[in-house]
């Protein structure tokens, strides 16, 4: 005799029970009909065994195989999200939501949603995120493919500490639980797996209260290939952190370079250097000094468009040491200091010149001041040019005319 479950909302409604929801287990799904009754009954068993008001929302994503039938029969509410992926899906699914605590988890059946009630404990607690950690628990023997389990989940996850700060063990977890209001002021926008990614940077960057949890990680029932592709997806989370990382990305490689280059041009601006018996450094790498700082400074003017860039859509949250910066250096500013390098290059250059035709332009012999003069005057003009497009890119935000003065 089959035994068909009724939904959280109709038994609610049967029993006349009227608390609100309190916990919102949503799921995304995508042809998952092996393994999704296995996770919706075991999330709504664990609800109502703790005594939890709670509802079980199945977010998919265009299944075919018979899952959303399946999400039905055992009790759980459905929203159909039209686009493709995996952010995409539980961003829908969490906006149809209705507790102010929310937990995900995949659909494979990797992940026991028996342990909903632990996640809700830590944000009663106080926490506004909780992931789940599977290292610090247990990864069954096939769960996780060992490139992923020794290289790289622990590699990616110690670069997300080192370029954000977020303390954790296990930045790839797909169980996770977090706060409505914490949701809302994240604007998570990531449509594919980065949402995860997403999720925990800017947590981190607006400071919010994140703690883990153990857990275990089981092999999934799923029946097919997995849509994750370990090489492809490990690019993409790569990619995906940098480009939230401008510091690191632009500004940490632009002001070694500056530094470099220019301590090469004022070491060798007076003559050669002899380094060993058979090793003089002369004016070839003077002009890689050169090189070096011109490069640097077009690497930082790109960081400085990246940071405006990432605070208009909202993908920075360190608004106030940004904040300060742009209110200190408008457009006028960098005019002035690129007018000043530039005319203190071309005074340089001119002088050179002038010594050049006296002596009825024969052979050149400041090569060196020709290369250092003619360096601050190209950087003179490179910043003048970036503080005009610096400048454009604050007026052409709307968040930012109220903020700073970039006129």
């Amino acid at each position: 005799m089959k035994t068909t479950l009724v939904s959280d909302s109709a038994l609610r409604e049967a029993t006349g029970e009227t608390r609100p929801v309190e916990v919102s287990v949503v799921i995304p799904c995508l042809n998952e009909a092996n393994s999704l009754a296995y996770c919706v009954d075991k999330a709504r068993k664990a609800l109502q065994e703790a005594g939890l008001s709670g509802e079980v929302v199945v977010a998919d994503n265009g299944s075919t195989d018979g899952s959303i039938e399946i999400a039905e029969e055992h009790g759980a509410r459905v929203i159909r999200v039209e686009q493709r992926g995996y952010g995409a899906a539980l961003r829908a699914g969490i906006a149809g939501a209705r507790g102010p605590f929310i937990i995900m988890g995949d659909a494979d059946d990797s992940y026991d949603f028996s342990d909903v009630p632990r996640f809700v404990e830590k944000l009663r607690e106080g926490n506004d995120i909780v992931l789940g950690n599977r290292f610090r628990g247990e990864i069954k023997p096939g769960a996780m493919p060992l490139l992923h389990k020794y290289f790289g989940n622990p590699g990616l996850t110690a670069v997300l500490n080192t370029l954000f700060h977020a303390h954790i063990g296990d930045g790839y977890c797909g169980m996770r639980g977090l706060t409505r209001s914490l949701y809302d002021r994240l604007d998570l926008r990531s449509s594919g797996m980065e949402f995860a990614l997403e999720m925990v940077i800017k947590s981190a960057q607006i400071g919010a209260r994140m703690t883990e949890i153990p857990i275990v990680l089981w092999p999934d029932k799923r029946g097919r290939a997995p849509h994750l592709r370990s090489f492809r997806d490990g690019w993409r989370s790569l990619r995906f952190m940098l480009l939230y990382a401008p510091n690191w990305l632009f500004l940490l490689p632009g002001s070694s370079l500056v530094l470099a280059g220019l301590a090469l041009v004022f070491w060798l601006l007076r003559g050669p250097r002899q380094i060993s018996s058979h090793v003089v450094l002369d004016i070839h790498t003077m002009i890689f000094g050169v090189i070096f700082t011109l490069l640097g400074v077009q690497i930082l003017s790109i960081g400085a468009f990246a940071k405006v860039f990432s605070y208009a859509h909202r993908f920075d949250r360190h608004s106030v040491s940004l904040r300060r910066v742009l209110k200190s250096v408008t457009l006028e500013t960098g005019l002035l200091a690129g007018g000043g390098l530039f005319l203190m290059g071309f005074a340089g250059c001119a002088w050179i010149t002038w010594k050049w035709a006296a002596s009825g332009f024969g052979e050149l012999h400041e090569i060196r001041e020709v290369l250092f003069w003619s360096m601050w005057l190209f950087l003179g003009l490179q910043i003048i040019f970036a503080a005009f497009f610096l400048s454009m890119l604050g007026i052409s935000r709307e968040t930012f005319i109220g903020d700073y003065d970039l006129r």
